[in-house]
């Protein structure tokens, strides 16, 4: 609806479905794919190591979003932090122009590993599936998510409530399944030399850690709908909390859920073993038979939408909230008329995760996250310490400040650092194209470096 001054966004959310935008985000399709390559980052179980450093990086670094969310709640999350940390008139409009830059590149892939991993459950459903055919049946999952979230907002927190149940429903069948037949000889079955600390082991374990740091990514989806969000000061440091321990947990369980059932060596290499790709439908068929496994795989198809569901929700509002405040193309800020939903925007990020996903997994995964590192989640720690310098009040202040930032900042320093050339490459070079599409945008404008006053 709209009223005199035209569509605007409504505060539909509140911390249930806020949280449940959260937690659909982070578990979605993540562990059910990830287990095989976290294994094989380290060669064996040894590579949980990983998965929980992955952790110890995200919960100081959710400290640094629920106090921005906090302080500046609004569409658009880390667009908000760095223009306001930074400066919106010069630096902070560079950044913010950054960060639009490598999301557009960046928040497609993610989407993208979604719909990946959705055709790949769906294999085990379609015996003698193709390659090809996994990949259009990935793009058509693009184009029906894109159609749901042609809706408003109302609508959208209704529906994201059942997923979530239905995601959690999925996760618990996993874990009950694990512990009654879980077998810490299967689990914990290390090879010789697991822990042996040389170069390959930390290269190894920088692999297992952006893995890791995939399956958690997403706590922070609700700062991106920040103008949707009841009591935002309360609700957005609540739901990030809540979700990722709460996840940090169901993954804990579910990871020794599945390789207590089925060892590891039988899916690693992950490139070598065809099951790899539906390995806890594998499990769950090693126990139930192959009927409650066909059924418990829907229930991980139904878990996977819900992700990119609530990814492509989130997603969607950041190009219109850089547009509206003219720090990205106009087009994008447009809100549909009846339905007050940012149509643009949602149609453009839809569609470039829908090209994304004729990429492998493994590629999409690794140019996702060293894309993000400098520009979002450093930016991110350098805005919170520049706002408390200004004496920026915050509703909500992280714990043991300024600790958590360090302990952030060494976390994702290390995660980049330790990927492959190719993947650098990549990053380096979508980073200073965007330095130099933000100069030529400016210089055309006439603003910040090159404003005429």
């Amino acid at each position: 609806m709209s009223d005199a001054t035209g569509p605007h966004l409504q505060r539909r959310f509140g911390l249930l479905q806020a949280t449940a935008l959260n937690m659909s985000n982070m578990v979605g399709v993540g562990p059910f794919i990830t287990i095989p390559l976290i294994m094989t980052a380290m060669g064996g179980p040894q590579a949980l190591l990983g998965w929980l450093l992955a952790a110890v990086v995200c919960i100081p670094d959710s400290l640094v979003w629920s106090e921005l969310g906090a302080a500046l709640p609004g569409s658009g999350g880390s667009y908000i932090f760095l223009r306001e940390g930074f400066g919106r008139a010069r630096f902070g409009r560079l950044m913010a122009f950054l960060f639009i830059w490598q999301f557009i590149i960046s928040g497609p892939l993610e989407i993208a590993s979604g719909y990946i991993g959705f055709g790949q459950y769906l294999g085990y459903l379609w015996h003698g599936i193709t390659p090809l055919q996994m990949k259009l049946v990935a793009a058509a999952v693009g184009v029906l998510n894109i159609l749901l979230l042609f809706r408003r907002i109302t609508f959208i927190g209704r529906l994201t409530v059942s997923l979530w149940v239905g995601m959690l429903f999925t996760v618990g069948a996993v874990i009950f399944t694990g512990a009654g037949h879980f077998n810490p000889a299967v689990a914990f079955d290390f090879p010789p030399g697991a822990f042996n600390l040389s170069f390959g082991f930390f290269i190894g374990l920088g692999s297992a850690m952006r893995v890791g740091i995939y399956d958690y990514l997403g706590y922070y989806d609700v700062c991106y709908i920040g103008d949707e969000v009841q009591h935002p000061s309360r609700t957005i440091p609540r739901s990030i909390l809540i979700s990722l321990l709460g996840v940090a947990f169901i993954y804990l369980l579910m990871n020794l859920s599945v390789i207590g059932i089925v060892s590891w060596r039988e899916f690693v290499p992950a490139d070598k073993f065809p099951n790899a790709s539906f390995i806890v439908s594998i499990a769950m068929e090693r126990i139930h038979g192959k009927t409650f496994a066909s059924i418990f795989t829907l229930m991980i198809l139904w878990t996977t939408f819900a992700s990119v569901f609530a990814l492509l929700l989130g997603y969607s509002r950041i190009p219109f909230a850089a547009a509206q405040d003219g720090y990205f193309f106009r087009v994008f800020g447009h809100l549909h008329e009846k339905k007050a939903f940012p149509d643009v925007s949602l149609v453009a990020i839809g569609l470039i995760s829908i090209v994304a996903c004729f990429l492998t997994l493994q590629t999409v995964i690794d140019a996702l996250l060293t894309t993000r590192i400098l520009i979002q989640f450093v930016g991110q720690i350098g805005a919170v310490m520049l706002l408390r310098r200004r004496g920026a009040i915050s509703p909500y202040k992280m714990w043991l400040y300024p600790l958590p930032c360090f302990v952030a900042l060494l976390g994702w320093l290390f995660v980049m650092l330790t990927a492959g050339k190719m993947i650098l490459c990549f990053s380096f070079g979508a980073l200073v194209a965007g330095l130099a599409a933000f100069f030529a945008w400016s210089f055309f404008t006439r603003r910040w470096p090159f404003a005429t006053e």
